[in-house]
């Protein structure tokens, strides 16, 4: 097997000048917890904003603000400040014995998949291979 079998394509994205509020949204209204962010300019991958990264950022702003200046400071901070840019890629022909080791070294929610122009293609994440699991057993 590989990525592209287990991958979620065309993955919600984000732009590098959204905000921390707009992102905080998204998250919330599409129930996701890892957001590919892509470049405004070309569409590029940037980075991966993840939910944790995200409450840290809420909880940072709100201890440094209070809860009255909370949705404003959300609203002026762009996520790029809290991107993880610094992050490894999958391509979608990768097989999932070498990502599933990875994802274990590493202790990583997901990885982004990417294509050979730096767009997103897609996103793996640990829920995938949960899911992958279950129907394993399923079948077994």
């Amino acid at each position: 097997m590989k990525v592209s079998d287990i991958m979620t394509a065309n993955p919600v994205c984000i732009s590098d000048k959204a905000s921390i509020k707009d992102a905080h949204l998204l998250m919330q209204n599409r129930g996701v917890r890892h957001i590919p962010v892509i470049s405004e300019e070309d569409g590029t991958f940037v980075g991966i904003l993840t939910h944790k990264r995200m409450i840290a950022s809420v909880i940072t702003l709100l201890n440094k603000y209070g809860s009255g200046a909370l949705e404003r400071r959300e609203r002026l901070a762009e996520i790029s400040t809290i991107t993880e840019t610094d992050t490894e890629k999958l391509d979608q022909d990768e097989p999932l014995s070498i990502v599933v080791e990875y994802f274990v070294d590493n202790k990583l929610g997901c990885l982004p998949v990417i294509d050979d122009k730096n767009k997103v293609i897609g996103i793996v994440t640990s829920s995938d291979f949960v899911k992958l699991c279950a129907k394993l057993l399923q079948q077994g």
